[in-house]
C-alpha cells in the first residue's frame, strides 16, 4: 500500500469524527462509539494488529479514562461545594464594587476571575460562571457569553490543575517509546513534560497578555452605543497592566513550578493586583463608559433567564472564609510537588496494571491521592467544616457533580480506548509503524518545515471536535510528535504548539458556547457567538504558529530528543 493511502487510512477515525461531529451534528455520545468501532477495525484488519493488542489498549485507555474522571469530579465537586455553601456568591459579590466600567467589570471578572477559576476547575466553567454573573450587574447577555467564552483561551492549557498536560499530552504521546530515548540521551520524561510545560506557558505569555484588550475591543464594537474606537484606546493602558498582570506570574510558574499551578496563580496574583488598582483608580479611564439603556437593546441581545445580585444572597461570610478552599488548593498542590516526602507520601497510594490481557507491553495505572482529583476531594473535606455546611447541601453538590461526569464520561469511554489503539498500533503483524507516525510521516513529507506554524490550528481543530483541549492533546500529540521528529525539529515545541492552539480551540467549542448560554437563558443563538469568537481564535492560533515556527527554525529551541 502507498504511504498516501496508509496516511488516509490512519487519518480516518478523525475524518469520520469530523464528518458525524460537523457535517451530521451528531452528538458527540453518538459519534464517538461509532469512531472507536472505526479505529479497531482499522487496527485489526488494516494494521493487522493482533485482537488481544487491541482489547488491551482499550482497556489501558479506560484506565486512563478512570484517572481523568477523577480529576473532572474533583474539580466540579469544589465547585457545586463553594455554590451550596455560599462561597461562590461571597466571590461574586466581591467583584461588584470595584468599578461602575464595564469595561472594568469585563476585565476583572471574565479575564482575572475567570483565568483563576479556569485554572481550579476548567471544563468550561469560567464561562458558566462568569456569565450569569455578568448579566446579573447589567451586561447583555448576548455579550455576557462573549465575555466569557474569550476566557476559553490562555489559561485553558492549566486548566483543572494542569489536567490538559498531565493527562493529555502525557497519555497522546508514547511515553514508554519516548522515555528510552530520552534516557539513551541523559535526559528523562520528567523533564521532557516540564520543558513541554514552559515553552506552552511561554507562547500563551506572549500571545494571551492582548487577551483582555480583545475582550474590551469586541465588547465595544459589537454591543456598545456609538461603538467607538475611542472607548477601546482609553481603556488600553488598563487592559494590557490586566494581561500582563495574569501572563508574568503564569509564565513564571509554569517555568519555575509545572502545569498543575500557572492558571492558578495567574489568575490569582492577578486578580490581587488588579482589583486592587482598580479599586484605587490606577490606569481606569477618567470617563466611565456604559451600555446603551436596556430599552435600546435588540431583542437578539437578550436572554430568558434574569438574575438579580439579590437572587445571588447566602449565608453571610467573610472574604477570606470563601476564598479559603481555593487557597488550600494551591497550598495542597505546591506542597504535595515540592516536597520530596510529601510527594512520596501521596505517591504511596497507587494503582497499577502491567501487560494487560497477557504478554501484551501494554500498562497502565495512577496515584488517586496525588492526582489533582485526590486533593481537591480533600479540600471538599475540609471546606464542610470551615463553611459549616450540612450533609445536605453536601449531598446536593455531589449529585450535581456526579451527573455532570456521566455525560462527560460516556464520551471519555470511547475516545480515549480510540486514542489508546491508535498509540498502540505500532506492535503488528504487518510490521507498519503505529497510525500517528504513518500520517505524520506524510505530513513531514508534503508540508516540510513550515509545519509548526499549522501545529497550533491543529490543535485547535481538536478542541473544536472533541470540545475539550485535554482530548485534543490526547488525539493528537503523537501525531504532532512524529512530524516534528521526521523533520528534525524540537518536538517538545511543536507539541507545545498543539497544546495552545488546542486551548484557543475552547473559543469555538460548541458545547463549550452551549453551557454559557445556557446559564443565561440564550440557548438557540449559539451561531452568533461562533461568529464572532472565531476571529480571536484565528488570532490566537495564527501567532502561536509564528512564534513556533520562529522557535524551531530561527531561534532553535531546546530538545533532549535532538541531543541539545
Amino acid at each position: 500500500m502507498s504511504s498516501g493511502f496508509l496516511a488516509l487510512l490512519a487519518f480516518t477515525p478523525i475524518l469520520l469524527a469530523g464528518i458525524l461531529l460537523l457535517g451530521l451534528r451528531w452528538p458527540a455520545r453518538r459519534a464517538m462509539p461509532l469512531v472507536y468501532l472505526t479505529s479497531a477495525a482499522i487496527a485489526l484488519f488494516g494494521w493487522d494488529m493482533s485482537f488481544n493488542r487491541v482489547a488491551a489498549s482499550t482497556l489501558q485507555g479506560l484506565i486512563v479514562t478512570v484517572s481523568l474522571l477523577w480529576i473532572i469530579f474533583g474539580a466540579i465537586f469544589l465547585l457545586n461545594t463553594l455554590k451550596h455553601s455560599g462561597a461562590i456568591t461571597v466571590i461574586r459579590a466581591g467583584f461588584t464594587t470595584i468599578s461602575p466600567d464595564r469595561r472594568i467589570q469585563a476585565i476583572i471578572i471574565a479575564w482575572l476571575f475567570g483565568c483563576f477559576i479556569e485554572g481550579a476547575s476548567g471544563f468550561g466553567t469560567p464561562a458558566a460562571i462568569a456569565a450569569p454573573l455578568l448579566v446579573a450587574i447589567g451586561f447583555p447577555a448576548m455579550a455576557a457569553v462573549l465575555m466569557g467564552m474569550l476566557v476559553q483561551s490562555t489559561p485553558v492549557s492549566f486548566g483543572a490543575v494542569g489536567t490538559p498536560i498531565i493527562v493529555g499530552v502525557s497519555t497522546g504521546l508514547d511515553q514508554a517509546t519516548i522515555t528510552d530515548q530520552l534516557v539513551a540521551n541523559g535526559s528523562s520524561w520528567d523533564a521532557y513534560l516540564q520543558l513541554i510545560t514552559s515553552e506552552v506557558a511561554v507562547i500563551h505569555a506572549l500571545v494571551g497578555t492582548l487577551m483582555p484588550l480583545i475582550m474590551v475591543l469586541m465588547l465595544v464594537r459589537f454591543f456598545g452605543r456609538d461603538r467607538s474606537w475611542r472607548a477601546v484606546f482609553e481603556v488600553l493602558p488598563f487592559a494590557l497592566f490586566a494581561g500582563i498582570c495574569v501572563t508574568l506570574p503564569y509564565m513564571l510558574t509554569g517555568i519555575l513550578l509545572g502545569p498543575e499551578f500557572p492558571s492558578l496563580m495567574g489568575g490569582l496574583i492577578g486578580l490581587g493586583i488588579v482589583t486592587t488598582a482598580a479599586r484605587a483608580g490606577f490606569l481606569v479611564p477618567k470617563k466611565t463608559w456604559d451600555f446603551a439603556d436596556r430599552t435600546e437593546w435588540p431583542e437578539t441581545w437578550m436572554g430568558s433567564i434574569e438574575m438579580k445580585l439579590e437572587d445571588l444572597t447566602a449565608r453571610p461570610m467573610s472574604g477570606l472564609r470563601a476564598w479559603l478552599p481555593y487557597l488550600l488548593v494551591g497550598a495542597l498542590l505546591v506542597v504535595s510537588r515540592v516536597f520530596p516526602e510529601v510527594t512520596a507520601l501521596f505517591k504511596s497510594v497507587s494503582i497499577g496494571f502491567s501487560d494487560l490481557l497477557g504478554e501484551t507491553g501494554v500498562n497502565a495505572g495512577f496515584q488517586p491521592l496525588y492526582l489533582p482529583g485526590g486533593i481537591l476531594v480533600m479540600v471538599v473535606a475540609a471546606t464542610f467544616f470551615l463553611h459549616r455546611m450540612t450533609l445536605s447541601e453536601l449531598g446536593k453538590a455531589a449529585k450535581e457533580s456526579g451527573g455532570i461526569l456521566l455525560s462527560a464520561g460516556f464520551v471519555l469511554l470511547f475516545t480515549v480506548p480510540m486514542v489508546r489503539i491508535l498509540i498502540n498500533s505500532g506492535v503488528n503483524a504487518s510490521d507498519l509503524p503505529s497510525m500517528p507516525i504513518v500520517m505524520a510521516r506524510y505530513v513531514a513529507d508534503t508540508m516540510g518545515s513550515i509545519y509548526p506554524l499549522f501545529a497550533p490550528m491543529t490543535g485547535a481543530l481538536g478542541a473544536f471536535l472533541a470540545g475539550s483541549n485535554t482530548v485534543s492533546n490526547m488525539m493528537f500529540s503523537q501525531f504532532q510528535f512524529g512530524v516534528a521528529s521526521n523533520l528534525g525539529l524540537s518536538t517538545a515545541l511543536v507539541v507545545a504548539g498543539q497544546a495552545v492552539g488546542a486551548a484557543a480551540g475552547n473559543m469555538i467549542a460548541i458545547h463549550n458556547v452551549v453551557a454559557a448560554s445556557a446559564t443565561v437563558g440564550l440557548l438557540g443563538r449559539e451561531g452568533a457567538t461562533l461568529r464572532r469568537t472565531i476571529w480571536p481564535t484565528l488570532y490566537y492560533v495564527l501567532l502561536s504558529g509564528i512564534i513556533t515556527l520562529l522557535g524551531v527554525l530561527v531561534f532553535d529551541f531546546s530538545d533532549p530528543l535532538l541531543g541539545h
